[in-house]
C-alpha cells in the first residue's frame, strides 16, 4: 500500500508483483481498490505486475466535491501510471470502472493492449438515468452512505456473505461528497458505443447472471461491437463477480492474459 501526491491529489495505491505483463484495475462506485484484492494478490504471485489504485474521492484518494467526469478519471490514470512507469498495459474495470476504462480508451489507446470490462455498459446515460443520478448524490449528500448501502446490498451480490460484508464496507467508507462527485460526472458520460467498433486489441467482456444493473444484454452488445472480444458469464454472479466466483472469474482473466501473451511472442 503506497501513497503519491500528484497534481495536487494524493492517490493511494497498490503496485503488486512483476513480470512483462502489466494488469491495470479501476474499481466502480462506491467502492475502492480493495475489491480488487482477491486479483491483485492472485496475479502478483503468478508473474504479473498489477497496479490498483483509489479513484478520486474514494478510498485513500483526495476527495474533490463538485462534479467528477469520466475523462477526468481517466487522466488521473494516466497520471498514476506516468508516474509508475507503466507505459504498456491491459485495462480493466467493473461497472463504472468500465466505463472509465472505455475513456481511457479514447484518450490513450496506443498505451492499452488489452481490455476487461466487467458488469458495465457502454450506453450513454439516459434522461431517467441522470435525473436518477442527481437524485442519488444529492441523497448520500443529505443521509451518507449507510441507508443507500443497505439497499442495494444484495443487487450488488446475489448471495455470497463474506462478499457481502466487503462490499458493504467499501460502501460505507466512501466518502459522500466523492461519491456523489461521480455519481454527477458519470450522468453526463458519452456513449462509447461506436468506440468499441475501432478498439484495435482483445478484449474480454464479463457479467454475472443475476446482474441487475448491468444486464447480460448490455454486456452482449458491447461483445457484438467489439472486433475481437471474449464474452464471459458468471453463473450465480450478480454485480460483483470477481468476489462472488473469484475463481471462476481469474480463470477467465488469467486465460485472456495468457492469449495476449502468446500474441506478443508470435
Amino acid at each position: 500500500m503506497s501513497t503519491v501526491t500528484l497534481g495536487g491529489i494524493t492517490f493511494g495505491y497498490d503496485d503488486l508483483g512483476s513480470g512483462e505483463q502489466t494488469l491495470v484495475l479501476v474499481h466502480g462506485h462506491p467502492f475502492d481498490r480493495s475489491m480488487w484484492r482477491p486479483q491483485t494478490e492472485h496475479f502478483a504471485e503468478r508473474g504479473f505486475r498489477v497496479i490498483a489504485a483509489d479513484l478520486r474521492g474514494y478510498g485513500e484518494t483526495t476527495v474533490v466535491p463538485g462534479k467528477t467526469l469520466l475523462s477526468t478519471f481517466a487522466k488521473d490514470i494516466a497520471t498514476l501510471l506516468d508516474h509508475r512507469g507503466a507505459d504498456r498495459f491491459v485495462l480493466g474495470g467493473l461497472s463504472m470502472g468500465g466505463q472509465i476504462v472505455m475513456e481511457c480508451h479514447r484518450q490513450f489507446p496506443e498505451r492499452i493492449t488489452g481490455l476487461v470490462l466487467a458488469d458495465t455498459t457502454a450506453e450513454a446515460e439516459t434522461g431517467d438515468g441522470r435525473r436518477n443520478r442527481a437524485e442519488m448524490a444529492a441523497r448520500l449528500l443529505r443521509e451518507g452512505m449507510r441507508p443507500y448501502a443497505e439497499e442495494v446490498l444484495w443487487k450488488m451480490v446475489a448471495e455470497d456473505e463474506a462478499a457481502a460484508e466487503h462490499v458493504l464496507r467499501m460502501m460505507l467508507a466512501a466518502p459522500p461528497e466523492g461519491a456523489a462527485a461521480a455519481l454527477l460526472g458519470r450522468a453526463e458520460r458519452p456513449d462509447y458505443l461506436d468506440m468499441l467498433g475501432r478498439v484495435a486489441v482483445p478484449a474480454l467482456v464479463v457479467v454475472g447472471t443475476e446482474d441487475e444493473y448491468t444486464p447480460i444484454s448490455d454486456a452482449r452488445l458491447m461483445h457484438d461491437r467489439l472486433p475481437d472480444s471474449t464474452l464471459v458469464v458468471v453463473e450465480g454472479a450478480a454485480h460483483m463477480p470477481n468476489l462472488e466466483r473469484t475463481e471462476e472469474f481469474n480463470g477467465a482473466l488469467h486465460t485472456f492474459l495468457d492469449s495476449i501473451a502468446a500474441r506478443t511472442e508470435r
